[in-house]
């Protein structure tokens, strides 16, 4: 799918990655909506790329289709989503407090696994009344797991579960969606500079990052960028789940 003209929709695009890749998704001349929570930057980062801002919540499930839909109404369609939205809390299964609060661990598989389905499932119902290109394709969805997803370090295992979830339904869904012409395919970062990690110190990067291959170092929301957009100018990226991690295998710790 050629860039040019794209129409995208960009979750968690008010900064980091999703902004990353909607920025040189703009630079490359196509169009994009900024979504993410109604206190972030979402409104100048849309500005700067002459796009809209549309505040949401990723785990209100019921209200984000009315957000998505306003969006795609600006857009006047919707080609490619990206998706980064995401965090976490740490908390072990049996900590020295007991057993981790099923509340925590709902919330987190909430936020990471559930809205990325939520996200993913309505993009496809609107990328399905798209024209095909002459190469059949209607869309491309681009969601977003981790390394954890693979290597889940202790005190993170709600962040495991709903991340592996996330690399898991990169081929399912690509596989149910095929037949219109919508591709599937998730990135897994290793330790990023964004959001709470992006001020983190030279030092304690060095130590964070000792194990990668090379570079020895976090990554860089441009190097997601670049890879979101390989994955849309690749009609042959589908069903993945690509590591982007210098190499780096989480430790237990």
């Amino acid at each position: 799918m050629e860039l040019k003209g794209i129409r995208a929709v960009a979750v968690g695009g008010a900064s980091g990655m999703a902004r990353a890749t909607a920025e040189l998704i703009g630079a490359r001349g196509g169009r994009v909506a900024i979504l993410d929570r109604a206190a972030s930057d979402g409104e100048a980062v849309a500005a700067g790329l002459n796009g809209t801002f549309h505040p949401c919540d990723v785990t209100d499930f019921a209200g984000f289709e009315a957000v998505l839909d306003a969006a795609v109404a600006a857009l006047g369609g919707i080609d490619v989503v990206v998706n980064t939205a995401g965090g976490a809390t740490p908390g072990r299964t049996l900590g020295k407090a007991g057993p981790l609060p099923i509340e925590e661990f709902q919330r987190v598989v909430d936020l990471n696994l559930v809205g990325t389905f939520n996200v993913a499932r309505l993009a496809a119902a609107r990328m399905a009344t798209n024209e095909p290109n002459a190469e059949g394709e209607r869309g491309v969805i681009i969601n977003t797991a981790s390394i954890a997803a693979f290597e889940g370090q202790i005190g993170q295992i709600a962040y495991t579960a709903a991340k592996g979830g996330v690399a898991a339904m990169s081929l399912t869904m690509a596989r149910e969606l095929g037949s219109l012409g919508i591709r599937v395919n998730a990135i897994a970062p290793s330790l990023f500079h964004t959001g709470l990690t992006a001020g983190i110190p030279e030092e304690y990067e060095k130590v964070l990052t000792k194990d990668a291959a090379f570079p020895k170092r976090m990554g860089r929301p441009e190097e997601y960028a670049l890879l979101a957009v390989g994955i849309v100018e690749n009609p042959m990226l589908n069903g993945q789940t690509i590591r982007l991690d210098g190499g780096q295998r989480f430790a237990p710790k």
